[in-house]
């Protein structure tokens, strides 16, 4: 593939400028990515908290969509919603009970 050299002088600083945030972007999302795999499988609801932060930053620069925040965040509160009611009734002790038939 031929590449086009620019002509202006600032054209060539633009070109330099998209690499980097390109780069810098591609880097930011593929962070995201991670601690919001991290924190749906963690389930600690502090670390989530610090991943909603980091979508709402993200949001704010321009890196995603704000409705991909949004959504994303909303998510993650239904997985650790999930994942905390799961863990406290598995936490529950079981009483010792014996069902008793209604059957005639």
């Amino acid at each position: 593939m031929l590449a086009l050299v620019p002509n202006i002088k600032a054209a060539e600083k633009w070109s330099r400028q998209t690499t980097k945030r390109r780069v810098r972007n591609l880097d930011t999302k593929t962070r995201l990515k991670t601690l919001f795999k991290k924190a749906k499988a963690d389930g600690d609801t502090a670390f989530g908290r610090g991943v909603e932060s980091q979508l709402d930053k993200a949001a704010s620069k321009g890196i995603i969509h704000k409705n991909k925040a949004a959504r994303k965040k909303s998510r993650l509160a239904k997985a650790l919603a999930v994942s905390t009611a799961t863990s406290t009734t598995a936490a529950k002790p079981k009483r010792a009970t014996r069902k008793t038939s209604t059957k005639k």
